[in-house]
């Protein structure tokens, strides 16, 4: 569809829609977000994985010596006690790292998804459009064969 059907087009609808999802995904940065979240996500599996061997490692300690009619109980307490604080140190790394990776995914996405906003608003007033909904948010119950798909025009705004 041309740019010159478009305004036309709002002219009798003011509706249009767009793939918010499409345009994100044809984005060059959002591969750069994804490898910078893949190399945290990798260094916080391998910091998980180091907890979890020493973990490993503390209980098959501790089955030893529980198994051993010598050992004392007092120190058969304490191992217990540090396997316990090792368990919870791994419970509040997982879900601190958790936290980290979505405010990271949220500080590297969000600049896109403003750079996408600022092209369909410019698509939209160029236009003359009243609303242009992004059809990939699941929002949008009917999109009519007649209502302009300005997908194309976002992308083009962006450089892609």
């Amino acid at each position: 569809m041309s740019l010159l059907v478009l305004p036309l087009l709002a002219a009798a609808q003011g509706i249009a829609v767009y793939n918010g999802q499409a345009v994100f995904n044809a984005m060059s940065e959002k591969a750069d977000a994804e490898a910078q979240l893949k190399r945290a996500s990798d260094r916080l599996q391998a910091e998980y994985k180091q907890l979890q061997e020493e973990f490993n490692r503390k209980y098959a300690d501790y089955q030893t010596l529980a198994a051993d009619p010598e050992t004392p109980a007092s120190i058969k307490e304490r191992r217990m006690q540090e396997i316990q604080e090792s368990d919870k140190m791994i419970r509040a790394f997982q879900q601190r790292a958790e936290a980290d990776l979505q405010q990271l995914r949220g500080q590297l996405t969000t600049p896109l998804r403003a750079a996408i906003q600022a092209a369909v608003k410019e698509v939209g007033d160029q236009a003359g459009f009243a609303v242009i909904i992004d059809s990939s948010q699941g929002a949008v119950s009917y999109v009519g064969a007649a209502t302009p798909d300005v997908t194309e025009q976002v992308k083009k705004k962006l450089g892609l």
